[in-house]
């Protein structure tokens, strides 16, 4: 509770009236100048946790497109700055001040520039009518303690799956109106550039294929965000409107160019960032293995390794620490988080040093707050290849028992990778294929080796229904180094 009231009085000192750039109303939101501070202080962050894509092709365009969107826009003073992510969601979002994120899944699934720049001009809009300075009051996005909070929050540890979530926290949740608004934002933008939004109300479409092959059904009245098939109908009728307002200057596609950018990206899951195989964790990079135990999530990011127990009983996170050795680490890692260690020892790992620091967080009343159950905490350190990796488990004291020596699983296997079959693996990459004769997309991509499993997957990728005709001569997606 602590941390939360911390946080509490923190966003009420930041929020102020401002004026809406859209509207010109004012309204209760952070001002301009904290709005930009804020903005700057989170992207190194976002790019730290999730990692950058470079690309040389997508991030001029997104640069490109971005810069003369923004200029146009309602708030063309901010220094804008777009960012592609390294992460196969399909997902893009913005933080306050003028910073935009694409991940390169989301890219992989745009099959032409106007629906790129719809969704551009979305995420502008998000920052132009200050629905990410709104929800920046309201909502803390950053990880930043999050162990500290684990440990102290009686409120975190009853939500550790939620917490485990990571940077997700970043993809801000905007309501219906909010979303609402920058799809006309998205619609206006894009065709003032020239772009036709008939595609960008398109690619709602793949949104609602996706979200039903992962098995979302959230019925609308329970969801904040509109019915993607919804979406659809209200920008075509807005693309309508905006043609009427510009006749014939919005005729932009730029299909094939768009898709030749896409040769080579990196599409799904990195093996370089790691994987997992048969309930062991390889990152060939850093060339090492560790054991998840047997029916746990993983959760992968460029900063850290989630583990997570089954209904949240516990969780491992693992991470680089700082340090000249393990010991030392170990002693600046309890000094930071502000922890005290009841128990420290040397250990050894698989043949290599480690200092192993435990203890207990909670269980105690105070004079305003009950007792929260008690945390158990325990952090092994380990020096490998030049660094130090730290393994830490969290669990409350009464799920010790049942999960006490499964905590234990990934540290203890914690070992040197050596098999060439793992620090070899290459990723899956976009393909761009012209097809030769006119049949079903099914047919093409069981042509081009797509197994019928990943048959809809790729339908999906290419925005296409599989028994839909392809022309010859039209480009589609595949993949090179096709994981069978």
């Amino acid at each position: 509770m602590k941390n939360l009231l911390f946080f509490f009085v923190f966003a009420v000192m930041l929020a102020s009236c401002a004026r809406n750039p859209i509207t010109g109303k004012k309204e209760f939101a952070i001002s301009e100048k904290k709005e930009i501070a804020l903005g700057a202080a989170y992207d190194p962050q976002i790019v730290s946790e999730m990692g950058q894509y470079k690309d040389p092709g997508l991030d001029a365009l997104i640069n490109k497109l971005g810069k003369e969107m923004a200029t146009d826009s309602h708030r063309p003073e901010l220094e804008w700055k777009f960012t592609i992510i390294d992460s196969d969601v399909v997902n893009a979002f913005a933080v306050p001040g003028g910073y935009v994120y694409f991940t390169r899944g989301i890219l992989a699934h745009f099959n032409n520039e106007a629906e790129f720049a719809g969704v551009l001009g979305h995420e502008i809009g998000h920052v132009t009518a200050r629905h990410t300075a709104k929800s920046m009051v309201r909502q803390q996005i950053a990880q930043v303690g999050m162990i500290a909070g684990m440990l102290a929050s009686q409120e975190v540890r009853n939500n550790m799956e939620a917490i485990s979530q990571g940077m997700s926290l970043l993809f801000l949740k905007y309501g219906r109106d909010a979303e609402s608004e920058s799809d006309a934002l998205g619609v206006e933008y894009s065709s003032e550039q020239g772009y036709d939004a008939n595609y960008m109300a398109g690619f709602f479409r793949t949104i609602d294929r996706l979200q039903k092959q992962a098995g979302v059904t959230i019925p609308d009245f329970q969801s904040t965000h509109p019915n993607p098939l919804n979406r659809e109908v209200n920008v075509k009728q807005m693309a309508g409107e905006w043609q009427a307002k510009l006749p014939g200057a919005q005729d932009k596609v730029n299909r094939d160019s768009y898709l030749r950018l896409l040769e080579g990206l990196v599409y799904g899951k990195d093996p370089k960032q790691g994987f997992v195989e048969n309930n062991v964790f390889y990152h060939p990079v850093l060339k090492f293995q560790f054991d998840i135990p047997n029916g746990w999530t993983l959760n992968n990011s460029p900063s850290q390794v989630q583990v997570l127990a089954p209904e949240n009983q516990g969780a491992v996170i693992f991470s680089l620490a700082a340090g000249e050795n393990a010991s030392a680490a170990a002693t600046a890692w309890v000094q930071q988080n502000e922890l005290t260690a009841s128990a420290q020892k040397a250990v050894t790992v698989n043949g290599m040093s480690g200092y192993q620091v435990s203890g207990s967080q909670g269980g105690e009343a105070t004079q305003t707050q009950q007792a929260s159950p008690e945390v158990l905490w325990q952090a092994t350190f380990i020096a490998y290849n030049g660094q130090i990796y730290n393994f830490l488990e969290v669990a409350q004291a009464a799920s010790v028992n049942a999960i006490g020596q499964t905590l234990e699983i990934p540290y203890r296997s914690f070992n040197r990778l050596t098999d060439a079959n793992y620090l070899n693996r290459e990723p899956e990459r976009v393909k761009i294929l012209k097809v030769t004769s006119t049949n079903s997309l099914q047919n093409h991509l069981r042509a081009a080796g797509i197994p019928n499993d990943r048959l809809l997957e790729f339908g999906i990728l290419n925005g296409m229904e599989l028994n839909e005709q392809v022309k010859t001569g039209t480009l589609i997606k595949v993949v090179s180094n096709m994981k069978k």
